[in-house]
């Protein structure tokens, strides 16, 4: 059961670090300092030390002022594209222990994967339709309900984990009947 729970909790802080790249690193490495709900091998730890957590206060702050100003959040955007998928595989390889001991190397893939598609789904299809149909007019909103998504499926994915099991099994069942009735659509 740990190794279950460990996998749906690095899942889905890898998934909100390609939200917002820091809030999952400052939880977790909050939770480890002050709480017993995780506990961080080596080197992972240094996520715990309090001068990293300060800095990542100050990273999460300065994300969320950029991606609130326009045609700077495309700039963040840009930027973003390297720091959240580095920043998801952290965030998998820290939570995930029992697949770090295993294999660290396929923990850090699984999360620069999941927060890389999260991000480019985000930064390539959502926001460019948000600023087309809204005249960027909405992309302010979008962007806080991005920072309250990542914020509440990083604590879920601690607290929780066996709900982001079930969202992420329902996820890809939805992912394939999609897939499915689309190939379906187009070789009729």
């Amino acid at each position: 059961m740990e190794l279950l729970t460990g996998i749906f909790t690095a899942f889905g802080l890898s998934a909100s670090a390609g939200l917002n790249a820091y809030i999952p690193l400052l939880l977790v490495g909050l939770l480890a300092r002050y709480t017993s709900l995780i506990h961080l091998n080596q080197p992972w730890d240094t996520l715990s030390n309090p001068w990293i957590i300060l800095m990542l206060c100050v990273l999460v702050i300065i994300e969320m002022l950029a991606d609130k100003i326009p045609a700077v959040n495309h700039i963040n955007d840009v930027i973003q594209s390297l720091i959240r998928p580095a920043a998801g595989a952290i965030a998998f390889a820290a939570s995930a222990n029992v697949v770090t001991d295993v294999s660290p190397v396929l923990a850090l893939a699984c999360g620069l994967l999941v927060a890389g598609t999260v991000h480019v789904a985000k930064a390539g299809a959502v926001r460019p339709m948000v600023t087309a149909t809204t005249g960027g007019a909405g992309n302010v909103p979008v962007s806080i309900a991005e920072d309250v998504v990542s914020t509440v499926l990083s604590i879920l994915s601690i607290i929780l984990p066996v709900l982001i099991g079930t969202l992420l099994v329902v996820l890809a069942a939805f992912i394939i009947y999609w897939l499915y009735k689309r190939l379906n659509r187009e070789t009729t």
